[in-house]
């Protein structure tokens, strides 16, 4: 019976009741500290992406760009796919996930809500994102399709040139045509 009556005072003493762990979490005991703030932040992008669509992140949450052996205004060949064997121009590539976008090639039908009232919708043919590895670049005055070399110059400049041919892919004038035409759609693009 003293054991009994010396049990019951220590339970009052402590003074627990069911309600004093409501609503908050036990964490199990760990054999290390936790430290208090990590180094490496969270990848920011991974959280709306699929699982399959995941972009490997540096430590500074941006993307790992990769390196490609293609360039916007490039004239390329479709080596795979269902669009196999046609060429067209590279209008715009992604470093991150390694694809381009080929003019006119791969078009995917985009259906389009209207925007304002009594504006009807519209279906429209979006270009679609082509792997850069089933692209290659193409010779327009040979007609052959080529790996891609690089070479340096006599000048000290490194270009790329087409292994099969020898032709010069970067050079000078591609360039200077490439400027032009982003240059007329920025104005375009302002005075709309």
């Amino acid at each position: 019976m003293a054991a009994m009556a010396a049990l019951q005072s220590s339970m009052t003493s402590l003074s627990l009741s069911s309600n004093s762990f409501l609503g908050q979490r036990l964490l199990p005991p760990t054999l290390y500290p936790v430290p208090a703030n990590l180094t490496a932040k969270p990848c920011l992008i991974v959280v709306k992406l699929k699982r399959w669509e995941r972009k490997e992140c540096k430590p500074n949450s941006l993307p790992v760009l990769h390196k490609m052996h293609v360039k916007v205004g490039d004239t390329v060949k479709v080596i795979s796919g269902h669009e196999k064997g046609k060429t067209g121009e590279i209008t715009k590539i992604y470093k991150h996930n390694s694809t381009v976008i080929v003019k006119d090639i791969n078009l995917k039908t985009k259906h389009m809500k209207s925007r304002e009232e009594g504006e009807p919708g519209q279906i429209i043919k979006v270009e679609g994102a082509i792997h850069s590895s089933n692209v290659m670049l193409y010779s327009k005055e040979k007609d052959v399709a080529s790996r891609v070399g690089h070479k340096i110059l006599e000048n000290g400049q490194r270009v790329r040139y087409l292994i099969k041919t020898g032709e010069i892919v970067d050079n000078v004038e591609n360039w200077k045509k490439l400027k032009e035409e982003k240059r007329k759609t920025e104005v375009a693009a302002t005075s709309a």
